[in-house]
């Protein structure tokens, strides 16, 4: 049996005939043969490894996706190396830049605001990559998430229907992340187009975590004229919110409604279940993976742009808005 043989059952199993290759499969397993990685690498100058740099691993959110990318890419034969960034962008390009030192065919970014010279580096290196999280179909990068901006629209929306007309935002850091940007300016634009102002004091940055809108509520209530509706950024955020208004005695939906985004699990246990913007996470992930793959011989290359739903979910915290005293 020729080594040519043995590499083409391995590499194209299909072209080989069915005897031919069980005896090759029993003669791997009688040897303990492994292919050698670093070898076909240098053959097919693919390494069959796509990277992931996600914001953090503290995030249920980012995890779900990573997850996914990772199921999917192990169905196609694919390893993925996974790195985060902590929100920095100075940690993101050292990233980066060491997982192409370790060879990568392809790399799914978060967002897509970061310094040009890291798009050129992976284009002159003929690196494909995908940005997340993000629609944005007049860049020349390609994308592969949803509408922030928009989302706000149907968010703000629905909240003026309930009668709403003190509004606040409490949205994550913007600096460094687009996301949170477009769903604060999403927020602003949505309320302008009510003829509705979101004062300066109204709109609260914070960083990630439970503590953080509980902080927010706190100050958004000491306002001489404090908001009956609290659009958030994220699910974390808004749940921060909504315990502290249960810790404070305040009734949710009754005197305050709140709405998140992300969908989080947590987001239909808690009571009342929070009113959010439905992420598809896993749709990102497969969609992701098929982009990254599909110039290695795994079909014709999707859509350079892929727009995703970001539905709202009505629950429990959020209401008709309370009558003045």
């Amino acid at each position: 049996m020729s080594t040519a043989t043995v590499s083409r059952c391995l590499s194209a199993p299909d072209k080989v005939r069915p005897g031919l290759r069980e005896r090759v499969r029993d003669a791997i397993r009688t040897t303990g043969y492994r292919p050698h990685g670093a070898a076909r690498a240098l053959a097919s100058k693919r390494t069959n490894t796509i990277g992931a740099v996600i914001p953090t691993l503290d995030n249920a959110i980012f995890a779900k996706v990573a997850q996914t990318l990772q199921d999917e890419l192990d169905a196609r034969g694919r390893t993925l190396l996974l790195a985060s960034s902590d929100y920095r962008p100075e940690r993101e390009q050292s990233q980066i830049e060491n997982l192409i030192v370790r060879g990568i065919d392809g790399l799914m970014l978060t967002g897509e605001q970061r310094d040009p010279a890291i798009y050129s580096l992976l284009e002159k290196r003929g690196i494909r990559y995908v940005n997340t999280y993000v629609h944005h179909p007049r860049s020349r990068h390609p994308t592969i998430g949803f509408d922030n901006v928009g989302a706000m629209e149907r968010v703000v929306g629905y909240l003026h229907d309930l009668g709403h007309r003190a509004f606040a935002m409490v949205g994550g850091i913007a600096e460094g992340n687009d996301r949170a940007e477009e769903r604060i300016r999403g927020t602003r634009l949505a309320l302008e187009r009510r003829a509705l102002a979101l004062p300066a004091e109204r709109v609260l940055e914070k960083p990630y975590g439970i503590d953080a809108g509980r902080d927010a509520l706190r100050r958004l209530l000491a306002l001489p004229e404090p908001p009956t509706a609290i659009v958030c950024g994220n699910d974390v955020l808004a749940l921060g919110v909504l315990l502290e208004a249960q810790a404070m005695g305040l009734a949710v939906p009754g005197a305050l409604s709140i709405t998140g985004f992300d969908d989080l699990d947590l987001a239909r246990e808690i009571a009342p279940g929070l009113t959010t913007v439905h992420a598809p996470l896993l749709d990102m992930g497969r969609l992701a993976a098929a982009y990254l793959t599909a110039d290695q011989g795994d079909g014709e290359a999707p859509n350079r742009h892929s727009e995703l739903p970001a539905e709202l979910v009505v629950r429990g915290s959020t209401g008709p808005a309370a009558r003045p005293a």
